[in-house]
């Protein structure tokens, strides 16, 4: 029989709410703890001239000539007449002054692309922000939709979701009963130049029932509600990056019906890969019920990203080279490994692409930086690829 003292114990477990306030203060001071770090280290990517002539496309001696002549503001010198490193949005007026800009043309179709699994844990979030990062460093314009309402996305651009958004600022409002005509109202500028942002808290799980409870109704067109909000803001990107729930529930099936192409990272384990398979097999019966009735995506592109790899696992060695077989051209030909510079960021509520140094060893973040640009540059040349206005050029590099 349990003591006065047990029940107690078991009592103050089961004080549901006062674990969720204790929980909540600890995380608005991991968030106070982070914002204040952050205003000393700059959250905003810089670049050396050198880095900043490779990704604008053009010399250093371009650069300098311009800025020599007027068309470029150079950047401020430090108290040892260094030059600052450039911002991002300093790279975009080069691009724009250069005519380097990678933006799709106005012909070309917007790249929606969704970052989906039917499990949580294999990097799902995490994939979809470095995405959206490296693409906006990149050039591109980009549009971020945080679909889950675990809202990891959101974390990792400095906010606590429940503390620091209200369900207005989020999906919900348009998926609700249709009381919105576009997202905009929803976007919020992040501190990537040319990267947006619409975030997510945990008041869009109401949504996924009331979704579901319409549709059981007969409601089947809600599933275009979430496809007809990323239209009616298309024009202002080249590329849309969707990050739905680890399951397929509603809203999930709202982004698969918005996405022109999908990403699905898979870790290479025997439970992830089996989960894969599931996922697969429900996602196939699921696109013939939506052809059915008219509702089928229109995937341009599918492709497996081997995500969250350790090397020091044999297992993982046999599980990678199965998947390689399995998944063949599908499947994005660099790993996303496993890394400690990843886990260092995400700790502090960002990302490696925010970081200026190492948080471990400059060996591991280069190495880490590899692996992430790598997968990022693949994924680019397929978006590329369903751009008519940039096949030319693809087939020029031969990556076409």
């Amino acid at each position: 029989m349990a003591t006065s003292v047990d029940q107690v114990r078991i009592a103050e477990t089961l004080d549901v709410g006062a674990l969720a306030a204790r929980t909540s203060s600890v995380l608005e001071r991991l968030r106070d703890s982070a914002r204040s770090a952050r205003a000393d280290e700059r959250r905003e990517p810089t670049f050396p001239i050198g880095k900043a002539a490779e990704l604008v496309g053009r010399t250093t001696a371009a650069i300098r000539e311009a800025e020599s002549d007027g068309r470029l503001v150079a950047p401020t010198r430090g108290e040892n007449n260094r030059r600052h490193a450039y911002s991002l949005a300093q790279l975009n007026d080069m691009r724009g002054t250069f005519g380097t800009r990678p933006w799709r043309a106005p012909s070309d179709p917007v790249s929606i692309l969704a970052v989906q699994n039917f499990k949580g844990g294999v990097g799902k979030s995490t994939t979809a922000v470095h995405l959206a990062q490296n693409l906006a460093i990149r050039g591109y314009r980009v549009l971020l939709i945080d679909c889950d309402s675990q809202a990891s996305a959101t974390t990792l651009f400095g906010y606590v979701p429940d503390l620091d958004l209200s369900e207005d600022e989020t999906l919900y409002p348009y998926l609700r009963e249709g009381e919105r005509e576009t997202l905009e109202y929803a976007i919020k500028k992040t501190h990537f130049d040319g990267l947006d942002l619409i975030p997510a808290n945990l008041r869009l799980f109401q949504s996924e029932y009331e979704l579901a409870a319409r549709m059981a109704r007969g409601q089947g067109a809600l599933l275009n509600r979430l496809a007809q909000g990323v239209a009616s803001v298309s024009d202002l990107y080249d590329v849309i990056i969707l990050d739905p729930p680890p399951a397929l529930g509603a809203i999930s099936l709202s982004v698969l019906r918005a996405a022109n192409a999908l990403v699905v990272p898979v870790p290479p384990t025997v439970m992830d890969f089996s989960s894969t398979a599931a996922f697969l097999a429900m996602l196939d019966e699921t696109i013939q019920e939506l052809e059915a009735v008219d509702l089928a995506p229109q995937l341009s592109f599918l492709r497996f990203l081997a995500s969250k790899v350790d090397d020091t696992k044999s297992m993982q060695k046999g599980l990678l080279e199965l998947m390689r077989q399995v998944f063949g051209n599908a499947m994005i030909r660099t790993p996303l490994k496993d890394s400690a510079e990843i886990d260092n960021a995400t700790a502090r509520l960002m990302t490696v692409y925010e970081l200026n140094g190492p948080m471990t060893s400059k060996q591991v973040r280069d190495r880490c930086l590899t692996y992430l640009d790598g997968v990022c540059g693949e994924i680019e040349i397929d978006i590329r690829a369903t751009w008519p206005s940039h096949l030319p050029r693809l087939r020029k590099e031969g990556l076409a």
